[in-house]
């Protein structure tokens, strides 16, 4: 397994918007490149949400993030890019999963 980590800080009263235009990203994401979803946390220190994404492998992400990570919902892009004030361009974080214990639920 590999995983991907991102970040974003959000424009104020925008939180909302945001996280359900993460989700539903997610979920497209996951239907159109083959992730195994992900987990959005948010960092109270420096008011960023990082978003913690599980792929099968590297390959798969890597095709996933040469493509863009573009899916045909123009109005799920819109409201998340709308909602973010900053953002890297590059992952924050990637890594091999070496030992896995996390619960995983249905």
């Amino acid at each position: 397994m590999f995983v991907a980590a991102y970040w974003w800080k959000v424009h104020p009263g925008k939180e909302e918007q945001f996280r359900a235009a993460w989700r539903r990203g997610t979920a497209l994401i996951r239907e159109k490149y083959g992730s195994l979803g992900s987990r959005l946390h948010y960092e109270a220190e420096t008011g960023r949400f990082i978003g913690i994404a599980e792929w099968p492998d590297r390959g798969t992400w890597q095709r996933a993030f040469d493509a863009r990570m573009v899916y045909d919902e123009p109005d799920t892009r819109a409201a998340f890019v709308d909602a973010i004030s900053d953002w890297a361009e590059e992952p924050l974080l990637l890594m091999e999963v070496t030992d896995d214990l996390l619960g995983r639920q249905d």
